[in-house]
């Protein structure tokens, strides 16, 4: 789909996407971001827009971009017919009786509830896109994406797969420290990430990458201490049965303390806990508009209010 510039060329309506973003965004690295493409490709599609015009739509320079009058009256008049198009397109789509779509977000133990404010702000928006939810685990935290399982996901950061886009985060907080209720660690004032060198780790059963396991399983302490490698886990009731048995001690992500506080285990905010995050992440080459709804409704969900 395209519309017709004063030359007779025309323009592709994500170029006018393109367009409208960096015109709200003011921004070339943002607008990508949020488009989920290369500053090379706005930079491009802005060039042609230009020479398909004959006139300037921005300046810029090394500090700041602005529209031109040029740029500004045509972001007037594409803003509402573009809104209309979208509009339009998705009447046409329900009418047909095409509307109704499934995507699949795979997630991880307790996100279900904790994320609820970005699903529900999604499913406000797309009433005609039925979200269903599928359980991941770390044990296989990429498998389900390439296998078409599911068609999004979330996984803690980093995320170095060449395969796969990382999108927004989801949420980041404070990692905490797993241990048994009677455990030594749980009598001191307070702990610090040098003390898992005196203790042993749980790890991964199966093999998943080694990069994306430091996270919670580091192979040293910032300081450089070795820590042991123990028990081998697949699943968080694996992880949480060997810390309640004092095999072993475990570093998890802050939520674990708030949905999981079972008897027989105590959780540790070290003095230098690492802030670990969550990313949406899919297949790079299986990114679809639902998918880029849902990395919408990730940006734009405001976080719920503590209690």
């Amino acid at each position: 789909m395209g519309w017709a510039s004063g030359r007779g060329a025309r323009v592709e309506l994500r170029d006018i996407e393109i367009f409208l973003t960096l015109a709200e965004e003011l921004h070339f690295g943002r607008t990508a971001d949020r488009l989920h493409v290369s500053q090379a490709r706005v930079s491009q599609s802005i060039a042609k827009q230009e020479r398909q015009i004959g006139a300037r739509l921005f300046t810029r320079n090394s500090r700041r971009v602005e529209l031109t009058a040029i740029g500004e009256q045509l972001r007037h008049d594409l803003g509402a017919g573009y809104r209309r198009i979208l509009d339009g397109t998705r009447a046409a789509a329900a009418a047909a009786g095409r509307a109704t779509r499934t995507l699949t977000l795979g997630l991880h133990g307790p996100q279900p509830l904790d994320q609820a404010h970005i699903l529900d702000l999604f499913r406000s928006r797309h009433p005609e896109i039925d979200l269903r939810i599928k359980e991941m685990t770390f044990a296989d935290p990429f498998g389900p994406l390439r296998d078409g399982s599911v068609e999004v996901a979330t996984a803690w950061l980093p995320v170095r797969e060449p395969d796969l886009t990382v999108g927004p985060v989801v949420v980041a907080e404070p990692a905490v420290i797993m241990v048994a209720a009677e455990h030594p660690l749980a009598r001191r004032d307070a702990v610090s990430m040098e003390d898992l060198a005196d203790w042993t780790l749980p790890h991964c059963a199966t093999p998943i990458p080694e990069y994306w396991q430091q996270t919670l399983v580091p192979t040293h302490t910032p300081g450089g201490r070795p820590i042991r490698r123990g028990p081998k886990v697949s699943t968080f009731q694996e992880v949480a049965a060997v810390v309640a048995a004092g095999t072993a001690i475990c570093v998890v992500h802050g939520v674990a303390a708030r949905y999981y506080p079972w008897p027989g285990l105590r959780y540790l905010r070290p003095v230098d806990a690492p802030t670990v995050g969550w990313a949406l992440i899919w297949p790079t080459a299986g990114e679809t508009a639902p998918v880029r709804e849902l990395a919408r409704a990730v940006r734009d969900a405001e976080p719920p209010t503590a209690v």
